[in-house]
């Protein structure tokens, strides 16, 4: 069988990735807060911000099921030729 996937990303990358993200939702959630407009207006675009926030992880996590399930699928056909090529003899004769 083949070796497991290994992590493509460091922890530098992964911390860098959470920072980004925390900033700039919590630099957006303050714009909004300080906004001169009234309430309604900034309820709005507080419930747009966690509506786009919310969808995104959805996106983030349709994205990596597909692509977990197509790597499943992948594993099981390469275990299954491995199987067929171990079990092949090329040198067998047929009815002998």
């Amino acid at each position: 069988m083949s070796a497991p996937m290994q992590n493509r990303t460091t922890a530098a990358y992964y911390i860098q990735a959470i920072l980004s993200f925390a900033l700039s939702g919590v630099s957006l959630a303050i714009g909004i807060a300080y906004l001169p407009v009234g309430g309604w207006t900034r309820a709005f675009l507080g419930i747009g911000l966690l509506y786009t926030v919310t969808s995104a992880f959805t996106l983030a996590k349709v994205i990596r099921d597909r692509h977990e399930s197509n790597e499943i699928v992948s594993r099981v056909d390469q275990a299954r030729l491995e199987k067929l090529l171990a079990e092949h003899d090329p040198f067998r004769v047929e009815g002998v």
